[in-house]
Parts: structure tokens; sequence; C-alpha cells
């Protein structure tokens, strides 16, 4: 027992079990700790554009092979867009299975629409956007600007083609990249150091939101968010387990091994505040770096698995609940939409319910309005969303790494099985 309060999940436990103990006898103390767990998210995501840069660049500079890395990123597109797929349909197939919408009989006009507000211009922009908009996005207007916005795709964008710079210039840009390769170490340890504040963040984090909504709370539009919770789950144990066992390994023993970035991600709801740790989980598990640094920035906004099968679920759940009839072709163009409005989710404020109105924009039949149903129970989806987001990119990573050869297979193992690493391992 004193061995596991002095780990790090140990201790995240920890503080998730007092953080629930002090939002229920004393709320007003625990919505005040709010800040801890806002600190802690931004301490982390200072590193990330720095980490994300440093990984990239060593990764495309070391491996020499410049059509070994635009194989990955085409496969990972192809696998990421198959993936999504998926996962829309799954959430539209058990929203008409389970219809935890109908019987609601809500009318639209009694919604009070000033909860919207905060959401409306941010959907507008990323629904009138259209792709050619997108693609704009990802180009940064300075070198400098990508790294002061904290745009992880901006930054990617901006370190693969300085990455490639490198790889061609050969033994000039050698003494660059020890450089960068040099950072990355000093980064890595940083992130080393705030990690073990992670205790203090998920306190923070839980605490507020306890004392704030309560646990009764989960009561409202409770089926929602069960069935929600289940689409999760089935999609990891089935969709995403399948995967690994494809790729020669365990999914439950991926999941024992970042047992301590799922419980801070389940507490602060936000899968950033651990992206720099995944990166160097995986690394260390025996994947190129060129593949992590291309396969996870990329993945955080391209692949969010769990966040569209909300956005299906949740399409339909409001049409069921306002009793408004749709068509197949409403249900189509749902996919269609949702596969364009969820790339654009990542770093978007309130970007679950931004990006639901922005895919309902495109469906007037469907009541905009209805998503303040959804906004009640927003947060207790959300730490689903997170967790299962994070797992998909971490499978993701593991799949592609498989299917391009770029991963130490008996070290992978290894690491999983909690066994020494073998003995010829220069890492």
């Amino acid at each position: 027992m004193a061995r596991f309060f002095r780990s790090l999940f140990g201790q995240v436990v920890l503080a998730l079990v007092a953080g629930v103990v002090i939002g229920l006898v004393w709320p007003a103390t625990a919505v005040q700790l709010k800040p801890l767990g806002d600190g802690f998210i931004k301490l982390i995501k200072m590193l990330i554009p720095l980490i994300v840069f440093c990984v990239v660049v060593h990764g495309i500079a070391g491996t020499g092979d410049l059509k070994r890395v635009g194989r990955v990123g085409v496969k990972s597109l192809i696998y990421f867009e198959v993936i999504t797929t998926i996962a829309l349909v799954l959430g539209l197939v058990l929203a008409f299975v389970f219809q935890p919408g109908v019987g609601m009989n809500v009318d639209p006009k009694a919604l009070d629409a000033s909860a919207m507000s905060a959401y409306a211009a941010n959907a507008d922009k990323l629904a009138s956007g259209g792709f050619s908009d997108f693609l704009l996005k990802l180009i940064p207007t300075t070198a400098i600007s990508a790294f002061s916005s904290g745009d992880v795709l901006q930054v990617l964008l901006f370190s693969i083609v300085f990455g490639i710079a490198l790889a061609l210039l050969g033994e000039h840009g050698a003494r660059v990249g020890g450089l960068i390769e040099d950072l990355s170490l000093v980064l890595f340890k940083i992130m080393g150091l705030l990690i073990r504040l992670a205790p203090l963040g998920v306190l923070g984090a839980i605490a507020f939101t306890v004392g704030k909504y309560g646990v009764g709370s989960l009561k409202q539009l409770g089926q929602l968010v069960a069935l929600f919770y289940v689409a999760v789950f089935l999609f990891v144990a089935v969709v995403l387990g399948l995967i690994m066992r494809l790729s020669g390994f365990s999914l439950f023993k991926l999941l024992r091994y970042l047992r301590e970035e799922l419980a801070v991600v389940f507490a602060t709801t936000s899968s950033d505040s651990v992206l720099p740790q995944i990166m160097a989980k995986l690394k260390h598990l025996g994947i190129r770096d060129s593949t992590v640094g291309l396969v996870i920035p990329t993945g955080y906004s391209f692949n969010l698995d769990a966040f569209s099968i909300y956005i299906t679920l949740a399409a339909v759940f409001i049409a069921q609940a306002t009793n408004t009839p749709i068509s197949m072709t409403d249900l189509l163009t749902i996919l269609a939409i949702s596969l364009v409005t969820s790339k654009g989710a990542h770093g978007v404020p309130g970007s679950a319910i931004v990006v639901l109105a922005a895919t309902l924009h495109a469906i007037p039949a469907i009541p905009a309005i209805g998503l303040v149903l959804v906004l009640s129970v927003d947060w207790f989806m959300g730490i689903a969303r997170a967790l299962g987001n994070l797992i998909g990119n971490c499978v993701a990573t593991v799949a592609i790494a498989a299917w391009e050869g770029d991963i130490d297979r008996e070290r992978a193992r290894a690491v999983l099985d909690r066994q020494p690493l073998p003995p010829s391992d220069p890492r």
C-alpha cells in the first residue's frame, strides 16, 4: 500500500477521492480550488508546441528516409478517416436502437437560447469556413506565431518542413539536429518535474466539478450519458481491441501501461494535459520518434473517436427529444458534415458544443436550440470523450507503427509485460 501511494498513479487516485470528499462536504471551498486544475493544464500546454517541434524534427531528420515519413503520413490519414467513420456510424446506430430522447417531448420554443450565446459565434465560424478555410488555417502567419498561439497542427506543419530541410542538408544540418535532440531532453525533463504536480491538478479539477454540479446532477439526462459511456466502452473494447490484436499486442496491457495518464485525463477531462507524457511513453515503448511525432499530434485533431460518437449520438438525441423527424438524407448529411467539422474541434473553446452546433447548422430540420439539453450534462460526457480520444490515438500510433514496421516488438512486449528490457536495447 505504501508503494502504491508513493507512485504517481496512487497519488492521483488519492487526489481523486479527496476531491470528491471536499466537493461533497465543503462545496463552496471546492469551487475555489478550480485554479489548481486550470494551472496544471496551462503548465503542460506551455511545453506542448516545443515538444512536438523537437520530436517531429528529430524524428524526420534522424531517419534520413523522407519516403518513410510520407508513407506514415498517408497511412495515418487513411486510418483516421476509416476509424472516425466507424465511430460516427456507431453513434447513429446506438441512438436509433436505444432512442434515449424519445418521450421527452421537449418544445424547442420553451428552451433558454441565452445558454447557447457563448458558443454561437465559434459555431458559425466553424460551419461557414469550409474545407479550404480549414486548410488555410493550418498555415501559420509566421513560424513564431504557430508556437505563440499553441496551435498543434500549425506547429506540426512547420516542424515537418523544418525536419525535411534538415534531412536534405545532410551533414550541414547535423549540428542543428543535435541541438534540437538535446533541447528535447531538457523539455522532457521539465515535463517530468511538472507531471509530479498532477495530483494537485486532479484535486482542484474534481473538487470544483463535484462542488459546483454535485454528484446528483448526473441524474438529468442520465440515459444519454449512460448510453454514451456504453458506446465509448464498446468502441474501445471491440474496435480498438481488435486493432491492437491485429497489431500483435494487448489493449489491456497498453491501458495498464498508460494508467497514470488516463487517471489525469479522467479528472481534468483534457487529453492535452498528458500529450507530452504520452509521446514520451510511446517512444519508450519502442516506436520510432518520427512516427510518434507525426501520428499523435495529427491524431489530436483528425482522430477524435469518442468525439465522433458524441456528435452523431447527440444530434439524433436532440431530434428525438424535440419530436423532429429525420430522414435518411439527414443522417447521411450528419455523417458527411461531422467528418469535416470534427477536424476543427481541437483548440476551439467549448469544442464539443461548438462542433455539434456547426454540424446542426447544415441540417435545418433539427432545432439547434436543442443543444441546451446536452449542455447540461456535457461535462460528464466530456470525461468519456477525453479518455476515448486519448486511447484511440495511442492505439492508432501502435497500429500505424506496426503497419509500417516502426516498432521494436521485442522491446514493446517487454515494456507491456513489465519485464526487463532486452540487454542489447540502446535506449
